[in-house]
């Protein structure tokens, strides 16, 4: 984590985090998907007669499930955020006590 926070600031990891958030995991290998497979395969061949098969989908996580609700003011995404440093050990940077400057 120190090595993280020498090379990023707080906003680009917060930037970052809020990315994968929406869009899922990061890099080249989507584990979730795999995982989704993988559950569907193991649970199809458990499932008894007359029951529906499931679909990798069912074994999906739902990103960005904060669309179409109402979505959380900035300044609570911003408490989160300074949290989320906090606890890393990085640096507020945000310039005011409220973090609006």
């Amino acid at each position: 984590m120190p090595e993280l926070l020498a090379r990023c600031s707080s906003e680009e990891l917060t930037e970052w985090m809020a990315y994968e958030h929406v869009a899922g995991p990061l890099g080249a290998e989507r584990l979730d998907a795999l995982f989704a497979v993988l559950t569907a395969t193991v649970s199809n061949t458990a499932r008894g007669k007359g029951q529906r098969a499931k679909e990798p989908k069912d074994f999906l996580p739902k990103w960005d499930q904060g669309a179409g609700k109402e979505s959380a003011d900035w300044q609570q995404m911003l408490a989160v955020a300074k949290q989320f440093t906090r606890r890393a050990g990085g640096t507020d940077r945000t310039g005011g006590p409220r973090g609006d400057a």
